[in-house]
């Protein structure tokens, strides 16, 4: 029961911890700096639109994909992302052309305001991240957005899925290990 009791509190503790840091300490209005995440918005709701919106981002992905494996830091990835903006504008921009749209894309890195949003397993609260902005058009459409850092909507180079650790977890797992032997 008491070991029970520790962990309850530590959950607790760090459930607390990473609210804290996921609002910030001036009620949410600072950046939350741990992720990264792509957003991608269709020029318009049309179904046609909102069809080569995913097909941009299958590409994108694709793209992304060995370079995102290489990052080990938000910053890291937003800057390996900064550097590829060309190459990803003139992957949607191509994309576009190769399905009968005339209009552009821009792509850039910014500060921008999300919905609290779940990724499987994963929450992020609502509030301002940095993120990978793809406009299609005039941007006016429906968007899809996910997760650059870390990378929650990639998958490794090898094809399968990465697989996530927590450190925390691991420090209670063999905590409890010791005590039982």
């Amino acid at each position: 029961m008491k070991n029970v009791c520790i962990i309850f509190l530590l959950s607790i503790i760090i459930s607390l911890t990473a609210l804290g840091a996921a609002f910030g300490a001036n009620g949410g209005n600072t950046v939350n700096s741990e992720f990264l995440r792509i957003h991608i918005r269709a020029d318009s709701n049309e179904s046609s639109a909102q069809a080569v919106k995913y097909l941009v981002r299958d590409k994108i992905v694709e793209e992304l994909t060995p370079y995102v494996a290489t990052f080990e830091t938000s910053e890291e990835a937003a800057c390996g992302v900064q550097a590829l903006l060309p190459q990803i504008e003139r992957t949607a921009q191509l994309v576009l052309e190769k399905n009968g749209f005339c209009y552009g894309a821009r792509a850039s890195v910014k500060t921008e305001k999300f919905p609290t949003r779940i990724y499987g397993e994963y929450t992020l609260p609502a509030g301002e991240y940095t993120a990978l902005i793809i406009e299609l058009g005039e941007g006016a459409g429906d968007n899809w957005w996910c997760v650059i850092y870390p990378p929650l909507c990639f998958s490794s180079p090898s094809g399968g899925k990465i697989v996530y650790k927590s450190k925390i977890l691991e420090i209670i797992e063999t905590w409890k290990k010791n005590r039982k032997g």
